[in-house]
């Protein structure tokens, strides 16, 4: 059972709230009778919120299962920490786009995973399975990898202890892992080589805290392209003057 359950006798949006807090980062697609047990609530109270859920576009259904909708997601977006930092961080990002023409993110850490504030699409026929308000795996995604190489302890280690194969080249050996994160920390920015999807490179750096002394990461940038055989140098410097940019921004 979920911890938020709710007692007998709430309020209709208690109940709704109950239902929407049943998702989470392990249990994104959810039946009506998982939710209905997750949340508390009689199967019949349950799929009648469902579906109203469903009709203002908060929930979207799957086959049997139902999903978090768009509609929330934009108004996840306009809660204070997102909203602002992708306003900060438009202008840089389309200043890399016009420079490299590679695709462009701007991601942070949901607990275990990417989420994606922001994407530009590049022009290279590159393959890209992001999308805005999508989530990711850290450990096969530069983004992720920055994240990942800046994110607490006990996370780094839910994360190495099922390290999922995506692709033939995704890094799946904990300790090899964390001796990447370990060049991330100390070289300032991480890379992946098809490990995400055949096909696409990608590099990224960290956004550090608006916080007197800069330490906290809070959020990443990246590109994605073919490869990083010539162009790593020119795609770095964009990459670190564009974070360096949004970061003095959120001081301001």
């Amino acid at each position: 059972m979920a911890g938020n359950s709710v007692a007998p006798g709430v309020g209709v949006v208690s109940r709704a709230l109950a239902i929407l807090y049943a998702f989470d980062d392990r249990h994104p697609r959810l039946t009506a009778t998982t939710i209905a047990q997750r949340a508390g609530l009689p199967l019949p109270t349950a799929h009648r919120l469902v579906q109203d859920l469903v009709s203002g576009g908060a929930l979207v259904r799957s086959g049997r299962e139902y999903v978090v909708g768009r509609r929330l997601w934009d108004v996840g977006l306009l809660a204070p920490e997102a909203s602002g930092l992708r306003q900060v961080a438009s202008p840089f990002l389309n200043d890399i786009h016009s420079a490299t023409r590679a695709t462009v993110h701007l991601a942070i850490r949901d607990h275990t995973e990417v989420l994606y504030l922001e994407r530009l699409a590049g022009r290279a026929s590159v393959p890209i399975v992001s999308d805005v308000g999508s989530r990711l795996p850290m450990h096969c995604t530069g983004v992720g990898k920055v994240l990942l190489a800046h994110a607490p302890e006990p996370v780094q280690d839910e994360v190495l202890s099922d390290l999922v194969r995506v692709t033939p080249y995704t890094v799946t050996a904990p300790r090899r892992l964390r001796a990447q994160l370990d060049r991330v920390r100390r070289d300032g920015y991480a890379t992946t080589v098809e490990e995400m999807t055949l096909g696409a490179c990608s590099l990224a750096v960290p956004v550090r805290s608006p916080a007197d002394d800069g330490s906290g990461v809070i959020a990443a940038i990246g590109v994605v392209v073919p490869s990083l055989r010539r162009d790593r140098a020119r795609l770095l410097a964009a990459l670190q003057v564009a974070a360096q940019g949004v970061g003095r921004s959120l001081r301001r």
